[in-house]
This record gives structure tokens, C-alpha cells and sequence, in this order.
């Protein structure tokens, strides 16, 4: 059957439960990027330097990756519909509290609180969707993947028209649209049956022993660096109005969007998920060292082009990470998605970092060994990730395979 076919089971005829998660599922996914075309506007209506305006990211994924060890312990005990309202409630309060901060101290605490809140819906939102979805789990999955990608692409849009306006309008407009998220999954959502087997805080840990998925984290890990040091200090080097900022991270989350979900799979059945993850690293360093050292033209062309070697890494790491391991998958997914977050936590703050001690370029440069040392890790492991990574079932997940992936 044809996911995008209108008819009954088709990613277009979906229950309003269904729906009602897609869409907070969008707004949760746009708070990652929402930032990104204000942060200029930020340290400078805060007085502060770039590399303390970063930690607005830093906080956020710190919080998120420690709080992958918790959304399996917490949604196995109080059920699905309980996590995704808990999370949204937290969302709420914090971006509500971000839009009032007198400091980027107070910013970058009420940023963490945001990001647990993310951590709890976006963990579970894919769990919910599948099991409430229509017509199997294809649907529901290239749903929550198209989701992921439109609120990629319009976050920096929003954070660009609201923020235009002062930065503070885009965290006040997050919490608006989440509240009605929290309404919406309130009124159509039923609860959805709790797992058999409660998960334990330190399964994620315990999944990490076998070798395909400690590869396939530690590449990921490299990877998360370089996508991140494009996502939150290119925003500096481009130094252009919220407008223009948005508009180009705007073409970067449309990019992101269509190579993940639409380019990605049929580069993998063509030539293999670990050759297409490989030469998209590749590809991708080469990107960001044109990005660090070209003109202004080519950063701008070079930011909005690392959106498509983004999109398919993003959906290849998902794959080898669901089939690699024989841990349960949602254990499995915590365990990987607690390691690469800390890279998403860690470029933020390095980067600018980095320009302090040396120059602008430098931290481009890093960005792009890091994911070449990704692609040395997929190359070096390629024996523990090729046992399942290479089989067809792998790049198609079922009812079964419900994870706590936000690529």
C-alpha cells in the first residue's frame, strides 16, 4: 500500500488522536531550531557574547540527552498519553518562563527545563502515533518523519517572524501553540496500553554493551558535532536580520525534509545504508570547510546544502541503530540517543569557544574532522554494523518497533 495513498489506512486518513500528535509533534520539533535566526538578537538585547547565548542549545540537548534514560522508566510506568501531556506541560511553563528572562542565565535554566519537557513528548510522541495510527505502521512512521522535518524547517522561520518583532515573541509563541498541542491531544487522545515489562533507568546503558550500537552511537556522536556547530554558530558567522536568517534555515529544514524522508530510503536500497552513510559524511565535511573558508554567497549555499547530507544521515543512523542490536528497540534507541545528544550539548558551546582562541574558521574546521572521524568509525566498525544494517526488514519498522528516536 501507498503511505501517501487518501485512501483508508493512507497517511492522509488518520484518526484525529493521530493528528493531534503530528501536529505538537511539529511545534516540539520546531522549538529545536527556533532560535537559531535570533540568537544575534538575543546577546544583544541580553549584552551577551555568542558562546553565552550558545549554551541556550547546550542546556537544551544536555538536559535532553540525560533525560533519555528517564522516558522509558517514566512512559513503561504512567502510560503514553500521561508522558506526551507531562512533557507538553513542561514546555509550556518553560518556554512561557524563557520569554520573561531578564539574563542568559535565566534563559539557558529555563532552556533545560524546556528541553526535559521535549525529551518526554518527542520520546514518546512516535510510540503513540504508531500505535493509534490507521493502516500499520508506515504510515504512521513517514507521518512522524514528515512532522520532524516540517518543524525543522519552520522553526527558524517562526523564531524569524516573531523575533523580528523582539526575541523574546518566539518563546512566548512556542508556549501558545504547545498549550494548544496539550489541548487537542487532551481532548482526542485515549490512553494507550502500558508496556508488560516496566524499563529500568540503566537498560539504555546496559543496550550500549553490544559493539554494532556502541559504533553506531559513537559515530553518531561525531556526527551530532558537526550537525550542531552548523545549527547553532553558523547563525553568527551569516550575522544577517531574523528575516534573512530564517529564510535560510528555512530552504536548510525543507532540505533536511525531503532527503530524509523521500531521498534517503531509495539511496539505501540502491547502494547500501553504510556506503550512502559514509560518503554523506564525507560529503558533509567537505560542506562545512567550504562553509568556514568561502565567502558570504557560499556560507549561505553551503548552510542551506548541509540540510540534505543532515536529512539522509539522520535516517540512516535511525535504521542502523533499530536493527543493529538485539537489546529491545526502545531500550536500544534511549541507550544510542543518550550519547549523541551530549554531542549536540558540547558543539554549542565549543565552537564559539574555539573562534575565541583561534579564529572564525577553526571551528569549521573541527566540524569537519569530526564527521570524517564518523565515517572512519562506520568504516572501521563496518563488520558490527553490517550484520543487520545491510538487510531489507531493518530499514522498515513495524508496531514492534516503537522507538524514542527525535533525529
Amino acid at each position: 500500500m501507498d503511505p501517501f495513498d487518501a485512501g483508508a489506512g493512507g497517511i492522509l486518513r488518520q484518526p484525529r488522536a493521530v493528528w493531534a500528535t503530528a501536529g505538537a509533534s511539529v511545534v516540539a520539533f520546531m522549538g529545536i531550531g527556533l532560535v537559531d535566526p535570533i540568537l544575534p538578537s538575543i546577546a544583544q538585547g541580553l549584552d551577551a557574547t555568542a558562546s553565552q547565548v550558545s549554551l541556550l542549545f547546550t542546556s537544551y540537548f544536555l538536559i535532553t540527552a540525560v533525560a533519555m534514560l528517564l522516558t522509558g522508566f517514566v512512559s513503561s510506568r504512567i502510560g503514553g498519553r500521561r508522558t506526551l501531556l507531562l512533557g507538553l506541560a513542561f514546555v509550556v511553563v518553560f518556554a512561557g518562563l524563557a520569554g520573561t528572562s531578564g539574563s542568559v542565565a535565566q534563559l539557558v535554566g529555563f532552556r533545560a527545563g524546556w528541553g526535559l519537557g521535549n525529551a518526554l513528548f518527542v520520546s514518546t510522541a512516535l510510540a503513540v502515533i504508531v500505535g493509534a495510527a490507521a493502516g500499520g505502521s508506515a504510515a504512521a512512521i513517514l507521518l512522524y518523519e514528515s512532522a520532524l522535518g516540517l518543524g525543522m524547517a519552520c522553526g527558524p522561520l517562526l523564531g524569524a517572524v516573531l523575533g523580528n518583532v523582539s526575541w523574546r515573541y518566539p518563546f512566548f509563541g512556542t508556549a501558545t501553540l504547545m498549550a494548544i498541542g496539550f489541548l487537542c491531544i487532551t481532548a482526542f487522545l485515549k490512553e494507550q496500553p502500558k508496556p508488560d515489562r516496566k524499563t529500568s533507568v540503566l537498560d539504555p546503558i546496559r543496550a550500549l554493551g553490544h559493539g554494532g550500537l556502541a559504533s553506531a552511537a559513537a559515530s553518531a556522536f561525531f556526527y551530532n558535532y558537526t550537525f550542531f556547530t552548523v545549527l547553532a554558530f553558523t547563525p553568527f558567522v551569516l550575522n544577517m536580520t531574523p528575516y534573512r536568517s530564517g529564510a535560510v534555515f528555512f530552504a536548510w529544514g525543507v532540505l533536511l525534509a525531503v532527503f530524509s524522508v523521500i531521498v534517503a530510503p531509495r539511496m539505501q536500497r540502491r547502494f547500501g545504508s553504510l556506503k550512502v552513510l559514509g560518503g554523506s559524511l564525507v560529503l558533509l565535511a567537505a560542506d562545512v570547510l567550504v562553509l568556514g573558508y568561502g565567502n558570504h554567497t557560499a556560507a549561505v549555499v553551503c548552510t542551506i546544502l548541509s540540510g540534505a547530507f543532515i536529512g539522509v544521515n539522520n535516517t540512516v543512523y535511525t535504521e542502523l541503530a533499530l536493527g543493529v542490536s538485539d537489546a529491545p528497540r526502545p531500550v536500544a534507541s534511549a541507550g544510542y540517543n543518550f550519547v549523541r545528544w551530549f554531542a549536540a550539548a558540547a558543539a554549542p558551546y565549543f565552537a564559539p569557544k574555539i573562534e575565541e582562541w583561534s579564529d572564525i574558521h577553526v571551528p569549521f574546521v573541527v566540524a569537519a574532522v569530526t564527521a570524517v572521524l564518523g565515517a572512519v568509525v562506520v568504516a572501521v566498525r563496518r563488520k558490527a554494523l553490517t550484520e543487520e544494517a545491510e538487510k531489507p526488514e531493518a530499514a522498515h519498522a513495524t508496531e514492534d518497533d516503537v522507538t524514542v528516536f527525535a533525529n
